[in-house]
């Protein structure tokens, strides 16, 4: 119990930051500066905080003689999975520029697409912060009104504040839910099986569990990184309960001397065209570019799945208003006009 809180709520890089830190090592690597200059740098110029201690941890590992994977290591789970086995593969093949600089990419896409979704639900959300502040309003000028409008038992400042405090606990609820899965440390796999088969629903979260799949396959596969190692990578990455549960089939499959696209035709649940890439780039052995391609393809549906759930977000939203809304006209009308038109 004390390591899943621990896991909980232990400080993590955030993605900007991370997608900074795989720029600049990108830039001065390729730019040949020695490795021991280049985290003295990144240490004096990381501020205070989290984020420093990690970075004179990995100063003082490379200082000593060890990798910057090492190093990394040492921090914990402070950096992704991804960015911690990518640093080792690219310590261990002497491609740690092209690594980085691939990573930076990967975390600027997610800035950009976390930047749309949140531009997106800025003005549902508004309304929905609006809606509460009217109930709140109400609930509030009860006792002057000598009525309970709502009809909840709220009234007053005493039932403002427990108003208040059933809306804290929901949002540190949902707060700690999204965290906990975020870190895969809560995984409910009817639930998540269940919400890609709705048909509104399920399709755009599987486009850009694919285009996540894609791209991290091309990278893992493009640095040399063992093909078990690198396949259990790029399933992990989805983050998503149908390609995690597919992890031990696919490693089992090329345990056995399977090819690739054998595994993932017999794990199921992919398209025909992802099948078809897989078939022709191990055929012609151009697997590497084969998926590159095909990456780029997901991300452009990405995109378009991407605005389809903040589409749906918005919509959501706008029914729970509408919900609310409704239930207080008529919590009002039983509870005033009609008594008052009885009279």
């Amino acid at each position: 119990m004390a390591d899943t809180v621990s896991l909980l709520f232990s400080p993590r890089i955030r993605t900007k930051e991370l997608a900074q830190l795989c720029r600049r090592l990108a830039t001065s690597l390729a730019a040949g500066i020695d490795l021991r200059a280049v985290w003295k740098r990144e240490a004096a110029g990381a501020g205070r905080g989290c984020l420093l201690h990690r970075f004179q941890v990995i100063r003082r590992a490379v200082a000593d003689g060890q990798s910057t994977a090492d190093g990394i290591d040492a921090c914990g789970d402070f950096f992704p999975e991804l960015f911690r086995q990518l640093a080792r593969v690219g310590d261990e093949t002497g491609s740690s520029a092209e690594v980085f600089a691939q990573l930076a990419d990967h975390y600027n896409a997610q800035l950009k697409r976390r930047r749309l979704f949140l531009a997106a639900i800025v003005w549902p959300i508004f309304e929905l912060t609006i809606a509460l502040l009217v109930v709140a309003l109400l609930i509030w000028i009860a006792p002057f009104l000598k009525a309970d409008i709502l009809g909840f038992g709220l009234t007053g400042s005493r039932g403002l504040g427990v108003y208040v405090a059933i809306l804290s606990g929901v949002g540190i609820m949902l707060l700690v839910l999204a965290r906990a899965f975020q870190r895969g440390l809560l995984r409910i796999r009817r639930v998540e099986y269940t919400i890609l088969k709705i048909p509104v629903l399920g399709p755009p979260l599987k486009t850009l569990a694919l285009s996540r799949l894609a791209w991290v396959m091309h990278l893992t596969m493009s640095t040399g990184m063992d093909v078990r190692q690198a396949m259990r990578l790029t399933l992990s990455s989805t983050n998503c309960a149908p390609y995690l549960d597919q992890i031990p089939k696919i490693d089992h499959w090329i345990v056995q001397g399977g090819s690739i696209y054998e595994a993932f035709s017999q794990a199921g649940g992919y398209p025909p065209e992802f099948l078809d890439t897989l078939h022709v780039g191990e055929e012609s052995g151009r697997l590497v570019e084969a998926m590159g391609h095909l990456s780029e393809q997901y991300q452009d549906r990405a995109r378009v799945a991407l605005i389809a759930l903040m589409t749906l977000a918005g919509f959501a939203v706008l029914i729970l208003i509408g919900v609310l809304i409704i239930m207080l006209i008529f919590r009002i009308f039983l509870g005033f006009i009609l008594p008052s038109y009885t009279v």
